[in-house]
């Protein structure tokens, strides 16, 4: 009897490939997070002192957190393209591996140029390796395998890990050694991840391979980015309405804003032609049942932008919060801001099985527990979670500094949103978008995430004007009142939707869905 090959191996009842995955992407997982966990600290730290920082304002350095937390997402749009057209998954993580190695590697320097150009390696990188790294996992798994479905339960555990421990590690590296040590111990996360993927390769060879020319050539009947836009520009409503919308961004870019003027011309020229493209698509759909479904969809992305425009505070204005408001004293011993991060992962851990396991019993009861109910109420339950926020901000007022227990009880109730939320969101406009649209409304979601997290950065720079109460204040009312609007309206949506979840699809959505949203 012939020995199996590596790639046929077992390890716990998984292949041995699966392994190798978790560990790469908790390595970039720990890269990632922990950098994103000091750098509006970074920014806003003074230029003098034991740990000189930036000098920047937070609300420049909120801005430019907005930035870069969207483009992060919106990169995943052309890394997917760029993997399944071209390259494979296989190959796209690989280099976007080095890619994140470099960008890492380079923060480390104290010149301005490695900061944006550390930045921008880091966006490219991420592109190419998260929105591929989770179809590998799938790849290992034939369809039909019951076990595709806790492989992600495992996998998704990575990332937790991997972002709990950057968010004490690189804090307290960065707090005892200097920003720069913080960035560097990122990169040696991001090291050991890469190591992990080449020496595993063996493991993965059957998976996320180069398509071939027949594959690329072949009529799936999905509809390509490339057609949209032929279309788009060809049709006279659709170019009628991209270029009024361009032209009213551009008018608001130039007239409106003041500060970094040109790029937010891009971005409204970016966003009018995302709306063109969703004008279009309704327009192609020639059945009453995909063009309903295709009306909640738009609304499921409207719930992303808004629930992760709240919920990425957690890096930006709480994170600047828990620096310069907080009493941080444990002990006699001063807790780093950043590692405050370490909340969101460790409560995913905690409580995604007894999440998970109250939907369940409450779908059992005969209760409602539709998608859009769980999206709605974890927006709800996110937004409370400011109500928190709000007291630490009345007790700062009062006393000058605000206890920490505060910002444990927002991410709490963050979390408990997130994981009531964001697991079905992808599973859910997976299951509304028409089939010919699939792989282009998965592009749509990684969009609208990125969009949510620009909202956040929006919303952070106001604090300085407004305060933080009244942001806190604003969010916790929005989300409340926004979550409450989409339930009462859930009745005539679901009607919209012709019973599109009360087909038997298939479980692996779900489980990919859950990794996929995933911040």
């Amino acid at each position: 009897m012939s020995a199996k090959a590596a790639h046929q191996k077992e390890l716990f009842g998984h292949p041995v490939g699966l392994y190798i995955l978790f560990f790469t992407e908790m390595w970039e997982r720990f890269s990632y997070y922990g950098m994103r966990g000091i750098f509006v600290l970074y920014l806003t730290a003074q230029t003098i002192g034991d740990n000189p920082g930036l000098g920047w304002l937070s609300g420049e350095a909120l801005s430019l957190y907005g930035w870069y937390t969207m483009l992060v997402y919106v990169a995943s749009i052309p890394g997917g393209i760029i993997a399944d057209k071209i390259i494979g998954q296989k190959k796209a993580v690989m280099i976007g591996g080095f890619l994140l190695v470099a960008g890492h590697g380079i923060l480390s320097i104290e010149e301005m140029w490695a900061w944006y150009t550390g930045l921008g390696l880091i966006i490219a990188g991420v592109g190419l390796l998260k929105p591929n790294i989770s179809t590998l996992v799938g790849g290992l798994y034939k369809k039909g395998d019951e076990r595709r479905d806790k492989g992600f339960s495992i996998f998704y555990i990575g990332i937790n890990v991997g972002a709990a421990l950057a968010s004490l590690t690189v804090a307290y590296v960065a707090q005892l050694y200097g920003w720069h040590a913080g960035f560097g111990l990122a990169a040696i996360g991001m090291v050991l991840g890469q190591v992990v993927y080449l020496f595993g390769q063996k493991y993965i060879v059957h998976v996320g391979n180069k398509p071939k020319k027949k594959e690329k050539e072949s009529d799936d009947g999905s509809i390509s980015i490339g057609q949209i836009f032929r279309t788009q520009f060809s049709t006279p409503k659709t170019l009628v309405t991209t270029l009024l919308l361009s032209v009213i961004g551009l008018g608001v870019a130039y007239f409106l804003i003041e500060k970094q003027t040109i790029a937010y011309m891009v971005f409204f020229v970016f966003l009018a032609v995302v709306v063109g493209m969703m004008v279009t698509i309704y327009g192609d759909l020639k059945s009453r049942i995909e063009r309903d479904r295709y009306l909640v969809l738009l609304l499921s992305f409207i719930i992303v932008i808004v629930f992760w425009g709240a919920f990425e505070q957690a890096g930006g204005l709480m994170n600047l919060y828990a620096e310069n408001r907080t009493d941080r004293f444990l002990l006699g011993y001063e807790i780093p801001a950043a590692a405050f991060q370490f909340f969101n992962p460790f409560y995913i851990i905690l409580f995604a099985l007894p999440v998970a396991n109250f939907w369940l019993w409450w779908k059992n009861r005969g209760k409602e527990a539709s998608s859009l109910f769980k999206m709605a109420n974890g927006v709800i339950i996110m937004g409370l979670g400011f109500v928190f926020m709000v007291f630490a901000s009345m007790e700062y007022e009062s006393l000058g500094k605000s206890a920490m227990y505060w910002l444990a009880l927002a991410y709490l109730f963050h979390t408990i949103g997130e994981l009531s939320a964001s697991p079905v969101a992808l599973s859910f406009i997976t299951k509304l978008a028409p089939v010919r649209y699939g792989a282009l409304m998965m592009g749509v979601y990684f969009a609208a995430t990125g969009l949510g997290n620009k909202v956040a950065g929006l919303i952070g720079e106001s604090a300085s004007e407004a305060g933080e109460l009244t942001i806190f204040s604003g969010i916790t009312i929005f989300c409340v009142i926004f979550g409450i609007l989409v339930i009462a309206l859930l009745k005539p949506l679901k009607r919209l939707t012709h019973g599109a979840e009360d087909l038997k699809g298939s479980t692996d959505d779900e489980a990919e869905g859950f990794e996929l949203a995933d911040n």
